[in-house]
């Protein structure tokens, strides 16, 4: 064996047993949810409606908004309406908008206060620090004891103030999260997809991580701050792109108790194109490894149990699976090679079928447990598209590897809010609308890669390695599908399809008349 077929060999098994690895963590995610998800956090009980008003503490809502021409009157609408004493709650618009949502801001903050609502617009001229930047300084002249945050795609209930102030039992809850409800799911395979992806991480992953005593994350928005917690953990700081995760983990480093309440189900729009989706995923990877670089000595020093720690890693450490996947995308032929001129073919096509075999039952196995536990009505019509959840995680390798580099060089880039579009069960459209995300080269390379997997697929045929053709293909159909996705919805919006899809939308009235302009 030369050295070259040493190294790949070593390269290819050592990236097999770290994604193994990761795939084990699925399965620990899964026994801590069997063994403490039916644990409930302790609530209180908060005055009934003929108290006086005083009895409650007083809440500052923060609606952080950019380019949100689709959604942020609905987002207003709302926040103002929330079954809470007027006298005890405030609005604040922190608006960073450069186009008309301003003046659409403007309209609906003048037509709730004219009806007796606590509503401010604090409109900046640039975009210093983004979102952790804009809290900030709404933070600074808030008058609220307790801070709730929505994003502009976010449509709670009335009851959602005083569900989420039930789980402040004591004074040690810093954070009270609630679960993320999907507004479009149905909409396309795209959006059930990310569904069942945001249910394994909201129904599975914070259940058994908080039941079990683990650190969990502030997920950004529908969640409640106490203030003085917020402000004891250091307060927001922009230097990554998920200053929800990094807050979070200063805060229970500081000794903060955090309460996620899996029954309190707060809906939102998915993205419905397929650029905002890995526009959004990209920000969410690269934000996780810069918390990582921050936090991980921090987390390693401190005096929280082993446990905590070594769950801190994993979770801070998630999206380094991705290069380890595109590595082993890359070292599936040659391993096939490998297999048919230097090793005993037979025996390691077996241990490949095992490993990849295990790997696909964890990771079905947790979204078919996350679903029965969202939907036990109807989880079993998802079934079907677990399939294709396998593949799009694989798919994201490209994108998502890029933001993990980027990350690890230091290579600063700007808080790039994911598109939303009004999108409302399998109504409306994201066509002809502003908003789009930008095409990114990693469309060609996820087609290219796909190409590159179908060939080793084949050769995997020829050679008579049947056992590992299955899990090539899913390789293949996830860089493929979301490579091809790209180019499609990328072509379906120039500017020939978007002046034609934005004049049926607006005569359908799904589309803003001001955003024909754009």
């Amino acid at each position: 064996m030369s050295l070259t077929e040493a190294t790949l060999l070593v390269l290819y098994f050592g990236t097999l047993a770290a994604l193994s690895g990761y795939g084990l963590h699925r399965f620990h995610m899964l026994a801590l949810y069997r063994w403490y998800g039916k644990r409930e956090p302790a609530r209180r009980t908060l005055p009934d409606g003929n108290a006086a008003p005083e009895e409650l503490p007083f809440i500052t809502l923060q609606l952080p908004v950019f380019n949100e021409r689709y959604v942020v009157e609905r987002l207003i609408d709302a926040a103002a309406r929330v079954d809470y004493p007027r006298s005890r709650f405030e609005i604040q618009v922190l608006d960073d908008s450069t186009d008309e949502t301003t003046r659409l801001v403007d309209r609906c903050v003048a037509s709730w206060r004219s009806r007796g609502v606590d509503i401010v617009h604090l409109h900046r001229t640039n975009r210093a620090g983004y979102k952790a930047g804009a809290l900030d300084e709404g933070l600074r002249v808030a008058k609220g004891d307790f801070i709730v945050i929505l994003d502009a795609d976010f449509v709670p209930a009335s009851d959602f103030l005083r569900r989420l102030l039930e789980g402040f039992s004591d004074e040690k809850v810093g954070v009270v999260q609630a679960r993320w409800g999907h507004l479009n799911r149905d909409f396309s395979l795209l959006t059930r997809v990310q569904a069942i992806l945001l249910d394994g991480h909201f129904v599975i992953e914070h259940t058994a991580r908080n039941r079990s005593g683990r650190f969990f994350n502030f997920n950004g928005t529908a969640g409640m701050w106490r203030r003085t917690c917020l402000e004891d953990a250091g307060g927001w700081e922009h230097d990554t792109l998920t200053e929800d995760l990094d807050l979070s983990y200063r805060a229970q480093l500081r000794g903060w108790r955090f309460v996620y309440l899996r029954d309190l189900v707060v809906p939102a729009e998915l993205p419905a194109e397929v650029h905002g989706f890995k526009s959004q995923q990209h920000r969410w990877a690269k934000g996780s490894v810069q918390t990582a670089l921050k936090l991980a000595p921090r987390v390693s020093r401190s005096t929280v149990p082993n446990k905590i720690k070594l769950e801190a890693f994993a979770h801070l450490t998630a999206n380094f699976c991705y290069p380890l996947l595109l590595l082993l995308s890359l070292l599936l032929w040659p391993s096939l090679w490998l297999r048919t001129h230097v090793l005993d073919a037979g025996s390691v096509t077996l241990f490949d079928f095992a490993t990849f075999g295990a790997a696909s039952i964890a990771i079905a196995l947790f979204y078919l447990v996350a679903e029965r536990a969202a939907d036990p009505v109807g989880w079993k019509r998802r079934i079907l598209d677990l399939p294709v959840v396998l593949a799009l995680g694989i798919g994201l390798a490209v994108n998502n590897t890029i933001a993990v580099f980027e990350a690890l060089v230091g290579k600063e880039s700007p808080f790039v809010r994911t598109p939303k579009h009004a999108i409302t069960g399998t109504s409306g459209t994201w066509r002809g609308k502003a908003y789009f995300s930008r095409k990114s080269i990693t469309s060609i390379l996820e087609v290219a890669l796909g190409l590159y997997l179908v060939g080793t697929m084949v050769y995997s045929c020829t050679q008579g390695l049947y056992l590992g053709t299955p899990f090539i293909a899913l390789f293949a159909s996830g860089f493929l599908y979301i490579g091809t996705l790209s180019f499609a919805q990328a072509i379906a919006n120039l500017p020939i399809f978007r002046r034609r899809a934005a004049v049926e939308a607006a005569r359908d009235g799904a589309l803003h008349p001001a955003a024909m302009l754009a």
